[in-house]
C-alpha cells in the first residue's frame, strides 16, 4: 500500500486538477491524514442522503441482528405482515441487503427496522449510533440526511481497529466484519451487506447517481477515504480510489 504521505499527495493532486471544490478526506483508525482545505466551517452539514443506506439503515439493522431481534436468513413473513408487505414469499433481509434493488429494497428494509424496533429509523440510529459516536451534527432535515465532515470521519474511523469493541454503539465489530465480506457466493455482481467490493481489499458505498458522495473502507490496510464531489463536476470515483489505495510495486507482485 502506498505510504500515507504519497497517498495524500496523489489524492490532492487529482482533486485539484479535476474538482477543486470537492470535500474529501483520507485516513486511518486514529483520524484523518489529509483532506480538503475548503472554505466550509467545521459545522457545515453536507447533503449525504445518497449515503443514508450505509450511514443510517446499515448500522440500525446491525444493532437488531446483534440483539437477536433479526436473523438475516429468516423469511420476513416470520416477523409479521408489515415486514413482508409487497415482497415475494420467502424473501429475507439477506436477499435485500445483497441484491441491487434500488429504493424499493431500502424502503422494505427501513420498514422492517421500524417494525421490529417500534421506532422511526432516524430516532433509532440517532440513539444507538450517531450520538454515541459523537456524530451530533448528523440528522435528517426535511427528509434529507445531512452530516458535517467530522461526523463522517468519526463513522469511518470507528469501522477500523482499534475501535473499542465494547463501545455502546450500534456498529459492532462482528457486524462490520460480516458485512465487509462476499455474501453472494459465485453470483455477480459480488456484494457484501450494503457494501460493494473494490480492488486492493477495499469496500465501497456510493450514492446511486454517478457524481454523488462515496465512502471507501479497507480494514486490511487500516484506511478509509471519502469524497463529496461538487455538483456537476463528475470526478471519477475509480480515479479517486486508485489514488487513495493503489498498492506499492512490491504489493502488486504478491497480489493473486
Amino acid at each position: 500500500m502506498m505510504p500515507l504521505c504519497d497517498q495524500a499527495t496523489a489524492v490532492r493532486a487529482l482533486v485539484e486538477s479535476t474538482d477543486p471544490g470537492a470535500v474529501w478526506a483520507v485516513g486511518g483508525p486514529e483520524g484523518p491524514h489529509a483532506g480538503s482545505d475548503g472554505e466550509h466551517t467545521a459545522d457545515t452539514a453536507f447533503d449525504v442522503d445518497g449515503l443514508a443506506a450505509v450511514l443510517a439503515l446499515w448500522p440500525a439493522l446491525g444493532s437488531l441482528v446483534d440483539e437477536g431481534v433479526l436473523s438475516l436468513h429468516t423469511p420476513l413473513a416470520a416477523y409479521g405482515e408489515p415486514a413482508a408487505e409487497g415482497i415475494p414469499a420467502g424473501t429475507t433481509a439477506h436477499h435485500l441487503l445483497t441484491h441491487p434493488g434500488g429504493t424499493a429494497h431500502l424502503t422494505h428494509l427501513t420498514r422492517l427496522v421500524e417494525h421490529l424496533s417500534g421506532s422511526p429509523l432516524a430516532d433509532l440510529v440517532t440513539t444507538r449510533v450517531w450520538h454515541p459516536l459523537g456524530m451530533t451534527g448528523t440528522g435528517y432535515t426535511d427528509g434529507t440526511l445531512h452530516a458535517p465532515l467530522a461526523d463522517l470521519v468519526r463513522f469511518l474511523c470507528h469501522l477500523l481497529p482499534p475501535a473499542d469493541p465494547a463501545a455502546p454503539t450500534g456498529i459492532s465489530r462482528t457486524w462490520t466484519t460480516e458485512s465487509l465480506r462476499i455474501r453472494t457466493g459465485e453470483l455477480t455482481p459480488a456484494r457484501g451487506l450494503l457494501w460493494d467490493p473494490a480492488p486492493h481489499g477495499v469496500w465501497t458505498h456510493h450514492a446511486p447517481k454517478d457524481a454523488g458522495p462515496t465512502l471507501w473502507i479497507s480494514p486490511r490496510h487500516h484506511r478509509w477515504a471519502l469524497l463529496l464531489p461538487t455538483a456537476g463536476r463528475g470526478m471519477s470515483r475509480t480515479a479517486f480510489r486508485e489514488a487513495a489505495f493503489t498498492p506499492t510495486a512490491p504489493e502488486r507482485e504478491i497480489v493473486v
